[in-house]
């Protein structure tokens, strides 16, 4: 699609800023407690994000970071906000237990009136990615299937549940990303054989990414319709989106990789009622 035929729209997000952001604990294979984290520095990056999304026109609400939770930078895996409506988050893991309750309550103290406290496994836009016609849904390390089931009744809209099979690639959010209504990128080898079959059935236009874009957490992206802001590591893959009319916002938010996360773990979108 040529790029003058992109149209940016401005979004509403919700980020938390990483003052107690640090690697204690592994439960990913990108975390390790053993390497150094400088949370000054990843203060700095996550700034840079917030000025590039606010100069682009989109709305970024706050939560309040809490001591002893330092992945709750990762916003995405807070919520899911669609058509107004909050589907908390329940995490698999203990370390990162109490985020769900953190963020729920923002969006109760926040004007958000229909808000569920979810019975089963999901951590948030982590693994529930939506598009125009469906929720994409990620199992396999993170959330479950009974998750996915919760949030469709929930929501009321199709959820397509995908298998995750390589444990660098643990969230949905980490092998594909939304680029505008039905468009999206993925990386073919992050999924299990059917469901590579429903991405390519569903998404035939879609743009591949390589295991190699993957991991400079590339797909770890959030796109407003036209811009496409992504980890600076990722430039191959930004050339490829240029080709097909998105321009991309090269972040640096090196620091953050060292928690598994990049662009969109940071980002949770406010989706209001159409």
């Amino acid at each position: 699609m040529p790029v003058d035929t992109r149209a940016a729209r401005p979004r509403r997000y919700l980020m938390c800023r990483p003052d107690f952001f640090e690697v204690t604990y592994a439960i990913n294979p990108w975390m390790d407690p053993s390497e150094p984290v400088d949370t000054q520095l990843a203060v700095t990056q996550w700034e840079r994000l917030h000025g590039a999304l606010v100069e682009a026109g989109h709305t970024v609400e706050l939560i309040d970071p809490v001591p002893g939770l330092p992945d709750m930078v990762y916003a995405a895996n807070g919520a899911t906000v669609v058509d107004g409506k909050v589907l908390g988050a329940r995490f698999r893991n203990e370390e990162r237990a109490a985020e769900g309750a953190a963020y729920l309550n923002w969006f109760r103290d926040n004007g958000f009136t229909d808000t569920l406290e979810p019975d089963h496994l999901n951590e948030g836009e982590g693994d529930l990615l939506t598009t125009r016609s469906y929720i994409l849904a990620g199992h396999g390390f993170r959330s479950s299937a009974a998750g996915h089931r919760e949030a469709e009744a929930y929501f009321g809209r199709p959820v397509i549940s995908l298998e995750l099979v390589d444990p660098r690639f643990y969230h949905l959010d980490t092998a594909l990303a939304v680029l505008d209504g039905d468009e999206i990128m993925y990386n073919p080898s992050a999924f299990s054989a059917a469901s590579r079959a429903t991405l390519e059935r569903l998404f035939p236009d879609a743009i591949l990414a390589t295991d190699d874009d993957a991991a400079a957490f590339g797909l770890n992206a959030l796109s407003d319709g036209r811009n496409v802001f992504l980890s600076r590591t990722a430039s191959s893959l930004a050339a490829r989106l240029r080709e097909h009319g998105f321009t991309p916002r090269l972040i640096d938010l090196s620091e953050l990789f060292k928690g598994g996360g990049s662009v969109k773990c940071c980002t949770l979108e406010l989706r209001s009622a159409a």
